[in-house]
């Protein structure tokens, strides 16, 4: 079983501001929009290098989503970035309506998504957003689960032809992929080769699953362990082939496990090969005040989550 090393825990946002600020250099078609977000979404950089380039529209997401997708027809490519709720659920008419429907270039990068936002409690801490956004016909949905994978999809993002959903979070955590990695829209990634169970993960919750697979081999379970970064579109011949071997799964995201990334692959499945299931997420909940470690604790989005969902799943093969 290979080992990920942690080589320095990081915020994922600080991902995107330093993939935002790559961008900059290198792309002159690419503009940024902040909705008085600026420091808390990294795009300081950004705005300090191309001011021209840079526009706060003030808290103001509707207008955000509209100027963005008019931006695009002038060839330009749009990063709008506030809080996953505010750039989903606020503002979702606009989105749907200004940017889907007529296949806009806009790509809407969310901070801040999940529980892991922590004390500002569940106004904030949307777990719909992916649900919300990979119903959008057209749309492309990715969640990265380190500061490393955060900077590539965001300046792979910039080549892209077609509206995106970017979604990344507030806390610092481990940070485990190649620094000089190539990311790939809709590729999975294969971390871990087993084959008592697949453990598929996203976001936050890749690292999680990666500690619970450790866990599972001092217990004689072999897991294999699948970074889902795409969740549309998804890599559903990954999937197979894993669950095929394996012959039983467990779905693992900082989401609700309806409208998520457990729901897409249980699709995968019954349309394909069913076999046995096992959702770690939030269990049709709103959010609460508190840590981000104490809120992955009482809403089981951990590594003894995974591991406890993974011995269930594999007594029902």
């Amino acid at each position: 079983m290979k080992k990920y090393t942690n080589t320095g825990s990081k915020d994922t946002r600080s991902g995107f501001g330093d993939g935002l600020t790559e961008l900059g250099k290198t792309n002159p078609n690419v503009v940024a929009l902040c909705a008085d977000l600026t420091g808390s979404l990294k795009m300081g950089d950004f705005e300090k290098n191309h001011p021209e380039r840079f526009f706060q529209v003030g808290i103001a997401e509707a207008n955000m989503m509209g100027i963005a997708a008019g931006m695009t027809i002038g060839g330009k490519i749009p990063f709008t970035g506030t809080f996953a709720n505010f750039s989903t659920g606020r503002v979702y008419d606009q989105i749907r309506q200004s940017i889907a429907y007529s296949d806009k270039n806009v790509k809407i990068c969310a901070s801040h998504a999940g529980l892991t936002l922590g004390e500002d409690g569940a106004t904030h801490q949307i777990l719909e957003d992916i649900g919300l956004m990979k119903m959008l016909p057209g749309m492309t949905v990715i969640n990265t689960c380190d500061y490393n994978q955060t900077k590539a999809a965001t300046i792979a993002i910039a080549e892209h032809h077609g509206p995106v959903y970017l979604r990344f979070g507030r806390p610092k955590v481990a940070n485990f992929t190649p620094e000089d990695q190539t990311f790939e829209i809709g590729k999975a990634v294969l971390l871990n080769e087993g084959k008592d169970v697949t453990i598929i993960a996203t976001g936050h919750l890749v690292w999680e699953a990666l500690q619970a697979a450790e866990q599972l081999e001092e217990k004689g379970i072999s897991a294999e362990v699948i970074n889902i970064h795409t969740i549309k579109p998804l890599d559903e011949a990954a999937i197979l082939a894993s669950v095929g071997k394996t012959g039983c799964v467990v779905t693992a995201e900082e989401h609700n496990f309806l409208g998520g990334l457990g729901e897409s692959v249980a699709r995968t499945l019954v349309l394909n090969q069913p076999a046995p299931q096992e959702f770690v997420a939030t269990m049709d909940t709103f959010g609460e005040s508190g840590t981000p470690e104490q809120l992955m604790e009482k809403y089981g989005l951990n590594a003894a989550a995974i591991v406890k969902a993974s011995e269930k799943v594999i007594k029902r093969k």
